[in-house]
């Protein structure tokens, strides 16, 4: 008697190696997208430091012009938007490659942040929230401090206080 043979798969053989590889595709999604966000607050606090660097050429910029040493015009907490437009008053929006900075910063963040010149315009903060997490910030200040603020907006001083990142 002859015996036929199957030359295939069958169907449920099929089902499971799909299903498989729908498992799979599932979990290297949410791993590039959590990779994605951890980019984002990477460049977030790249851009920041970089604030750092050119403020304090911003600061002694302004002695060399004539005045004296200043971050800018003293200006309390000013929520910005997603992008923060060029003009004058201050080294964030003065400043060409600061403004630049913020505003890469606030782009990789996708939601507003908060920046304040201090009192005689002597002191500065920024502080953008940061992708993974929205509730937080990253938070640069004058002193040279950097850390993680747990607001999505801290109080940092300005305008006749002294601005900084919360202790």
């Amino acid at each position: 008697m002859h015996t036929i043979r199957s030359q295939g798969f069958t169907l449920i053989e099929l089902l499971v190696v799909i299903a498989i590889i729908g498992v799979l595709s599932a979990v290297v999604l949410a791993s590039l997208n959590t990779a994605r966000s951890k980019g984002n607050d990477a460049a977030i606090e790249s851009n920041l430091a970089t604030i750092q660097t050119q403020a304090e050429l911003y600061y002694n910029d302004t002695s060399s012009s004539g005045g004296n040493n200043t971050y800018g015009t003293a200006a309390s907490s000013a929520t910005t938007g997603t992008s923060l437009a060029v003009g004058t008053g201050n080294m964030f929006v003065g400043n060409t490659t600061v403004n630049k900075a913020v505003n890469s910063a606030l782009s990789a963040s996708g939601v507003a942040g908060v920046y304040a010149i201090g009192v005689n315009g002597q002191s500065y903060a920024i502080a953008i929230p940061l992708k993974t997490n929205s509730a937080t910030s990253w938070c640069i200040d004058s002193t040279g401090g950097s850390k993680v603020e747990p607001s999505a907006t801290p109080a940092i001083g300005g305008g006749t206080a002294v601005a900084a990142c919360p202790q």
